[in-house]
Protein backbone atom coordinates (compact mmCIF):
# COMPACT_ATOMS: atom_id res chain seq x y z
CA UNK A 1 0.00 0.00 0.00
CA UNK A 2 1.69 3.22 -0.80
CA UNK A 3 2.42 5.30 2.11
CA UNK A 4 4.62 8.88 2.52
CA UNK A 5 6.43 10.48 5.70
CA UNK A 6 5.50 13.63 6.65
CA UNK A 7 8.77 15.04 8.26
CA UNK A 8 9.11 16.58 11.76
CA UNK A 9 10.33 16.20 14.98
CA UNK A 10 7.49 12.97 15.12
CA UNK A 11 7.36 11.88 11.61
CA UNK A 12 4.05 9.93 10.52
CA UNK A 13 2.89 8.21 7.84
CA UNK A 14 -0.22 9.11 5.25
CA UNK A 15 -1.85 6.72 2.95
CA UNK A 16 -2.54 7.16 -0.23
CA UNK A 17 -3.83 5.62 -3.56
CA UNK A 18 -2.63 6.48 -7.18
CA UNK A 19 -3.69 5.25 -10.47
CA UNK A 20 -0.85 6.41 -11.69
CA UNK A 21 -0.83 7.48 -16.05
CA UNK A 22 0.77 10.51 -17.32
CA UNK A 23 -2.93 12.61 -16.86
CA UNK A 24 -3.55 16.07 -14.90
CA UNK A 25 -3.25 15.25 -11.43
CA UNK A 26 -6.65 15.29 -9.55
CA UNK A 27 -5.88 15.11 -5.53
CA UNK A 28 -9.46 14.11 -3.59
CA UNK A 29 -9.54 15.32 0.00
CA UNK A 30 -12.16 13.45 2.14
CA UNK A 31 -14.53 14.72 4.90
CA UNK A 32 -15.31 14.43 8.53
CA UNK A 33 -15.18 11.48 9.80
CA UNK A 34 -14.50 9.43 6.26
CA UNK A 35 -10.90 8.73 4.72
CA UNK A 36 -10.14 8.00 1.06
CA UNK A 37 -12.64 5.32 0.65
CA UNK A 38 -15.49 8.28 0.47
CA UNK A 39 -14.34 9.08 -3.15
CA UNK A 40 -15.24 5.18 -4.68
CA UNK A 41 -17.95 7.15 -6.76
CA UNK A 42 -15.38 9.21 -8.10
CA UNK A 43 -11.63 7.46 -8.69
CA UNK A 44 -13.27 5.27 -11.84
CA UNK A 45 -15.04 7.97 -13.49
CA UNK A 46 -12.55 10.41 -13.00
CA UNK A 47 -9.53 7.68 -13.86
CA UNK A 48 -10.98 6.38 -17.18
CA UNK A 49 -11.40 10.02 -18.66
CA UNK A 50 -7.49 10.10 -18.50
CA UNK A 51 -7.58 11.69 -15.09
CA UNK A 52 -4.41 10.52 -12.57
CA UNK A 53 -6.05 10.18 -9.72
CA UNK A 54 -4.95 10.40 -6.13
CA UNK A 55 -6.47 10.18 -3.03
CA UNK A 56 -5.36 10.22 0.38
CA UNK A 57 -5.96 9.30 3.91
CA UNK A 58 -6.17 12.72 6.37
CA UNK A 59 -3.48 12.04 9.49
CA UNK A 60 -6.29 10.30 11.99
CA UNK A 61 -8.44 8.64 9.90
CA UNK A 62 -8.42 5.22 7.58
CA UNK A 63 -5.48 3.86 7.07
CA UNK A 64 -2.94 7.17 8.00
CA UNK A 65 -1.11 7.02 11.09
CA UNK A 66 -3.11 8.33 14.26
CA UNK A 67 -0.75 11.01 16.09
CA UNK A 68 -2.50 12.79 19.31
CA UNK A 69 -2.16 16.08 17.39
CA UNK A 70 -2.12 18.13 14.43
CA UNK A 71 -5.70 18.59 13.81
CA UNK A 72 -5.34 22.01 12.84
CA UNK A 73 -5.20 23.11 9.45
CA UNK A 74 -1.48 24.39 9.53
CA UNK A 75 -0.46 21.47 9.44
CA UNK A 76 -2.83 19.25 7.74
CA UNK A 77 -2.47 21.90 4.73
CA UNK A 78 1.18 21.23 5.34
CA UNK A 79 0.48 17.28 4.92
CA UNK A 80 -0.95 18.39 1.83
CA UNK A 81 1.77 20.41 0.69
CA UNK A 82 3.84 16.96 1.23
CA UNK A 83 1.98 14.98 -0.80
CA UNK A 84 2.15 17.57 -3.66
CA UNK A 85 5.77 17.76 -3.51
CA UNK A 86 6.76 14.32 -2.67
CA UNK A 87 5.03 13.27 -5.80
CA UNK A 88 6.14 15.87 -7.70
CA UNK A 89 2.87 16.64 -8.61
CA UNK A 90 2.56 19.92 -11.25
CA UNK A 91 -0.61 21.24 -12.90
CA UNK A 92 -2.70 19.47 -10.47
CA UNK A 93 -5.93 20.14 -9.40
CA UNK A 94 -6.92 19.84 -5.34
CA UNK A 95 -10.67 18.68 -4.66
CA UNK A 96 -11.83 19.37 -1.14
CA UNK A 97 -14.74 18.10 0.32
CA UNK A 98 -16.03 19.51 3.47
CA UNK A 99 -13.44 20.05 6.01
CA UNK A 100 -11.24 19.24 3.23
CA UNK A 101 -12.21 22.03 1.63
CA UNK A 102 -10.04 23.83 4.79
CA UNK A 103 -7.08 22.24 3.21
CA UNK A 104 -7.21 22.99 -0.31
CA UNK A 105 -7.88 26.87 1.40
CA UNK A 106 -5.42 27.07 3.33
CA UNK A 107 -2.76 24.97 1.30
CA UNK A 108 -3.26 27.76 -1.52
CA UNK A 109 -2.98 30.45 1.33
CA UNK A 110 0.66 29.47 2.63
CA UNK A 111 1.99 27.76 -0.21
CA UNK A 112 0.46 30.06 -2.92
CA UNK A 113 -0.98 28.01 -6.53
CA UNK A 114 2.35 26.87 -8.32
CA UNK A 115 1.65 23.68 -8.57
CA UNK A 116 -1.78 24.05 -9.40
CA UNK A 117 -3.62 24.48 -12.59
CA UNK A 118 -7.74 24.48 -10.71
CA UNK A 119 -9.43 24.11 -7.34
CA UNK A 120 -12.89 22.68 -6.20
CA UNK A 121 -14.54 23.30 -3.30
CA UNK A 122 -17.47 20.67 -2.84
CA UNK A 123 -20.06 20.90 0.05
CA UNK A 124 -16.67 22.61 1.72
CA UNK A 125 -16.33 24.39 5.12
CA UNK A 126 -14.87 27.83 3.48
CA UNK A 127 -15.14 30.36 4.04
CA UNK A 128 -16.06 31.04 8.09
CA UNK A 129 -18.10 29.04 9.47
CA UNK A 130 -18.13 30.38 12.77
CA UNK A 131 -20.13 32.89 13.52
CA UNK A 132 -18.09 35.64 15.54
CA UNK A 133 -18.32 39.74 15.78
CA UNK A 134 -16.80 40.40 12.42
CA UNK A 135 -18.04 37.23 10.76
CA UNK A 136 -22.05 37.43 11.45
CA UNK A 137 -23.08 35.15 8.61
CA UNK A 138 -21.73 32.10 9.49
CA UNK A 139 -23.19 28.96 9.99
CA UNK A 140 -22.43 28.65 14.08
CA UNK A 141 -20.94 29.99 17.14
CA UNK A 142 -17.97 28.47 18.51
CA UNK A 143 -20.29 27.08 21.01
CA UNK A 144 -21.90 25.01 18.70
CA UNK A 145 -18.97 23.27 17.54
CA UNK A 146 -18.24 22.91 21.46
CA UNK A 147 -21.44 21.16 22.33
CA UNK A 148 -20.78 18.71 18.95
CA UNK A 149 -17.01 17.64 19.69
CA UNK A 150 -18.51 17.04 23.67
CA UNK A 151 -21.80 15.09 21.97
CA UNK A 152 -18.91 13.09 20.17
CA UNK A 153 -16.88 12.71 23.24
CA UNK A 154 -19.90 11.74 25.51
CA UNK A 155 -20.88 8.73 22.96
CA UNK A 156 -18.94 8.72 19.73
CA UNK A 157 -21.47 5.42 18.19
CA UNK A 158 -24.03 7.35 18.52
CA UNK A 159 -23.19 10.73 17.66
CA UNK A 160 -21.84 9.24 14.51
CA UNK A 161 -24.97 6.99 13.60
CA UNK A 162 -26.76 10.57 13.81
CA UNK A 163 -24.05 12.83 11.98
CA UNK A 164 -23.82 10.56 9.07
CA UNK A 165 -27.89 10.31 9.17
CA UNK A 166 -28.31 14.36 8.85
CA UNK A 167 -24.91 13.99 6.21
CA UNK A 168 -26.90 11.68 3.94
CA UNK A 169 -30.18 13.22 4.37
CA UNK A 170 -32.02 15.85 1.84
CA UNK A 171 -32.79 17.41 4.63
CA UNK A 172 -34.90 14.75 6.56
CA UNK A 173 -34.73 11.48 4.29
CA UNK A 174 -32.37 9.54 3.87
CA UNK A 175 -31.00 10.01 0.21
CA UNK A 176 -28.52 6.67 0.02
CA UNK A 177 -29.66 2.92 0.13
CA UNK A 178 -29.30 1.57 3.82
CA UNK A 179 -26.47 -0.80 2.39
CA UNK A 180 -24.71 2.43 1.50
CA UNK A 181 -25.03 3.90 4.78
CA UNK A 182 -23.84 0.68 6.48
CA UNK A 183 -20.94 0.93 4.54
CA UNK A 184 -19.89 4.87 5.18
CA UNK A 185 -20.49 3.90 9.03
CA UNK A 186 -17.60 1.36 8.49
CA UNK A 187 -15.60 4.31 7.28
CA UNK A 188 -15.87 5.96 10.51
CA UNK A 189 -14.62 3.66 12.36
CA UNK A 190 -11.00 3.90 11.28
CA UNK A 191 -10.56 7.48 12.74
CA UNK A 192 -9.23 8.19 16.15
CA UNK A 193 -10.61 9.98 19.12
CA UNK A 194 -8.33 12.82 19.02
CA UNK A 195 -8.85 13.09 15.37
CA UNK A 196 -12.30 13.01 15.19
CA UNK A 197 -12.66 15.33 18.22
CA UNK A 198 -10.05 18.29 17.62
CA UNK A 199 -11.17 18.03 13.62
CA UNK A 200 -14.37 19.26 15.00
CA UNK A 201 -13.43 22.27 16.85
CA UNK A 202 -11.08 23.12 13.66
CA UNK A 203 -14.58 23.44 11.52
CA UNK A 204 -14.80 26.63 13.28
CA UNK A 205 -10.92 28.22 11.23
CA UNK A 206 -11.64 31.63 9.73
CA UNK A 207 -10.45 30.78 5.99
CA UNK A 208 -11.49 34.12 4.54
CA UNK A 209 -7.96 35.74 3.96
CA UNK A 210 -7.28 32.32 2.33
CA UNK A 211 -9.84 32.41 -0.01
CA UNK A 212 -9.22 35.60 -0.95
CA UNK A 213 -5.68 34.55 -2.48
CA UNK A 214 -8.07 31.78 -5.21
CA UNK A 215 -6.88 33.32 -8.58
CA UNK A 216 -6.98 29.89 -10.25
CA UNK A 217 -10.30 28.35 -12.09
CA UNK A 218 -12.39 27.43 -8.96
CA UNK A 219 -15.83 24.91 -9.23
CA UNK A 220 -17.47 25.75 -5.87
CA UNK A 221 -20.20 22.95 -6.13
CA UNK A 222 -22.77 22.29 -3.30
CA UNK A 223 -25.96 20.74 -2.40
CA UNK A 224 -29.58 23.26 -1.81
CA UNK A 225 -30.03 20.33 0.73
CA UNK A 226 -26.93 20.29 2.79
CA UNK A 227 -27.73 19.91 6.29
CA UNK A 228 -24.11 19.86 7.70
CA UNK A 229 -22.64 22.66 5.73
CA UNK A 230 -25.59 24.75 4.70
CA UNK A 231 -24.94 26.30 1.42
CA UNK A 232 -26.11 30.09 2.62
CA UNK A 233 -22.70 30.74 5.12
CA UNK A 234 -20.81 27.95 2.80
CA UNK A 235 -20.65 27.55 -0.90
CA UNK A 236 -22.77 30.41 -1.76
CA UNK A 237 -20.27 33.18 0.13
CA UNK A 238 -17.05 31.31 -1.38
CA UNK A 239 -18.38 31.58 -4.77
CA UNK A 240 -18.78 35.02 -4.54
CA UNK A 241 -15.76 35.32 -3.17
CA UNK A 242 -13.41 34.09 -5.68
CA UNK A 243 -13.80 36.39 -8.94
CA UNK A 244 -12.42 32.84 -10.74
CA UNK A 245 -15.31 30.70 -9.36
CA UNK A 246 -18.06 28.61 -10.82
CA UNK A 247 -20.86 27.92 -8.92
CA UNK A 248 -22.83 24.46 -9.72
CA UNK A 249 -25.94 24.22 -6.95
CA UNK A 250 -27.46 20.45 -6.70
CA UNK A 251 -30.47 20.59 -6.14
CA UNK A 252 -32.07 18.31 -3.76
CA UNK A 253 -27.89 17.03 -2.95
CA UNK A 254 -27.56 16.88 1.05
CA UNK A 255 -24.02 17.08 2.21
CA UNK A 256 -22.76 13.45 1.06
CA UNK A 257 -23.96 14.29 -2.31
CA UNK A 258 -21.00 12.72 -3.95
CA UNK A 259 -22.92 9.79 -3.05
CA UNK A 260 -26.42 10.46 -3.02
CA UNK A 261 -25.93 12.58 -6.36
CA UNK A 262 -23.03 10.68 -8.32
CA UNK A 263 -23.78 11.67 -11.41
CA UNK A 264 -24.49 14.84 -11.65
CA UNK A 265 -21.64 15.38 -9.15
CA UNK A 266 -19.21 13.48 -11.39
CA UNK A 267 -20.33 15.94 -14.63
CA UNK A 268 -20.02 18.67 -13.12
CA UNK A 269 -16.79 17.89 -11.90
CA UNK A 270 -15.36 16.36 -14.82
CA UNK A 271 -16.53 19.47 -17.39
CA UNK A 272 -14.74 21.65 -14.94
CA UNK A 273 -11.69 19.84 -15.40
CA UNK A 274 -12.05 19.77 -19.44
CA UNK A 275 -12.72 23.24 -19.58
CA UNK A 276 -9.04 23.53 -17.82
CA UNK A 277 -6.27 25.30 -19.83
CA UNK A 278 -3.84 22.76 -21.19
Amino acid sequence: MPRLTVPGDTPITLYYEDSGGDGRPVVLIHGWPLSAAAWQTQVGPLAQAGYRVIAYDRRGFGRSEKPASGYEYDTLAADLDVLITQLDLTGAVIVGFSMGGGEVARYIGSYGEERLAGAVLAGAITPALCITEDNPDGGMPIEGFEGLRDECAADREAFLRKFMTWFFSNPSELAITPEQFEQVLAITAEGSDDALLQCIIAWATDFRADVEKFTVPTLVIHGDSDNNVPFEPSGKRAAAMIPSATLHVVKGGPHGFNVSHAGEFNEALLAFLAGLPA
